[in-house]
């Protein structure tokens, strides 16, 4: 039996990871120096299409997640967010875990003055979840 074209070309895809997930699985948390340290100010990002599995049914959680942080060092650059948020689409975790997972990461690149980060789960099964943590102190802007 002969496969044709279309099969062999749709085997061979999903052999070779494209490149998009290439660049996801090599995500690192990338910074840069923050070019105000001695000024207190806020960055947000906000992140609408965050996902990753239930670790007790397997199904996709979906997720907008919000950051804001006062920079202190290093400031996160926003591909490398991208990238680094989109490793956890097929993990296996909880909202709990994967809220604070981030958020301990981000605190590691960057060293901020004071950084949240809320992980706002779409409802499931009449749910809805959000989680909300946080590391230092807030300055007045």
């Amino acid at each position: 039996m002969s496969s044709s074209p279309a099969s062999a070309s749709a085997s061979s895809l999903t052999q070779t990871p494209m490149y998009g997930e290439r660049a996801i699985a090599e995500a690192e948390l990338i910074c840069f120096n923050n070019p105000r340290p001695g000024r207190a100010y806020e960055i947000s990002i906000e992140l609408p299409e965050f996902t990753c599995k239930c670790p007790f049914s397997g199904y996709p959680d979906f997720a907008v997640l919000r950051l804001i942080y006062q920079p202190g060092p290093r400031v996160v650059e926003l591909k490398a967010i991208k990238l680094y948020v989109n490793s956890y689409r097929d993990r296996s975790i909880s909202h709990e875990e994967v809220t604070n997972r981030i958020l301990d990461d981000l605190v590691a690149a960057t060293d901020p003055q004071w950084m949240q980060l809320e992980a706002d789960f779409h409802p499931r099964g009449n749910v809805h979840t959000v989680v909300r943590a946080s590391h230092g102190m807030r300055l007045a802007c």
